[in-house]
């Protein structure tokens, strides 16, 4: 089966990425502050303290997060963000207030066109499941304002992966895999692109050649890796595999998946 370390490794590397230009000396309680460029524009990640489990009943849990997109030193902040965990319909539950931040930088999916990434998660369920949420957001100068170009709710324990991807050949694009409901058990993989006003939309939506608990330790989106590049024409049969990083020294197809 498909473990959760690669999905561990993976946050973990993202919480290195708030480290990266535009991002401010946090304040004691600030997780993240992120300086938009050449604004007055700034993106803060505050956590209270922490708090009483309401899951288990014993123990505490990090506290909320606030997340504030503000041009004001936080006095107002900008409802281009929403609450990345918030139900699409009816009140909020357990899981609606995120207490883990996931991602929070500044990307560039073309030259000269930034895109503001945003990720989050709840609180662990009895099962150590999590709602996480995810967001871009683009930046309009001429309105100073920010547009909510991208966003997705999905969950941790089935190998869920929301990916934004910064280089290669779907540079830009940000890949969705989430379990199907029925047999045979794999991943639909959604591939979203931006459009020319930086909005994004869907470009292939398909279901795996991947499939749940095939043993194959490659994250779903690696192991589709080729797929989703042949149906987008990118590439074919022939070509040198598309490989996830240098580790992959013997890749092989197995079923349609990439296998290392």
């Amino acid at each position: 089966m498909k473990t959760m370390m690669a999905r561990l490794w993976r946050s973990t590397w993202v919480l290195a990425a708030f480290c990266a230009a535009g991002t401010a000396m946090a304040k004691p309680g600030e997780l993240a502050s992120i300086n938009w460029p050449n604004s007055a524009w700034r993106l803060t990640a505050t956590q209270g303290p922490e708090v009483p489990d309401p899951v288990m009943d014993e123990g505490t849990v990090p506290g909320a997060i606030r997340l504030c997109l503000s041009k004001d030193g936080g006095r107002s902040c900008s409802p281009a963000l929403p609450n990345l965990l918030a139900l699409s319909h009816g009140p909020g539950d357990t899981y609606s207030d995120a207490h883990y931040l996931n991602d929070a930088r500044i990307v560039y999916p073309r030259e000269g066109s930034p895109l503001l990434l945003v990720g989050v998660s709840s609180i662990h369920a009895v099962n150590n499941d999590q709602r996480v949420g995810f967001a871009a957001l683009t930046y309009d100068k001429a309105k100073d304002g920010f547009t909510l170009a991208y966003r997705a709710q999905t969950g941790r324990n089935n190998n869920q992966e929301i990916r934004y991807m910064e280089s290669g050949p779907l540079r830009g694009a940000i890949i969705w895999a989430e379990p199907t409901s029925d047999a045979p058990f794999g991943f639909w993989i959604t591939v979203s692109k931006p459009g020319a006003n930086g909005i994004y939309t869907q470009a292939l939506r398909y279901r795996s050649a991947t499939r749940y608990g095939d043993g194959n330790p490659l994250a779903a989106i690696d192991s589709d890796m080729p797929n989703i590049l042949q149906r987008l024409g990118l590439w074919h049969p022939g070509m040198k595999l598309p490989v996830p990083n240098a580790k992959c020294t013997t890749p092989h197809l197995k079923a349609g998946a990439l296998w290392c």
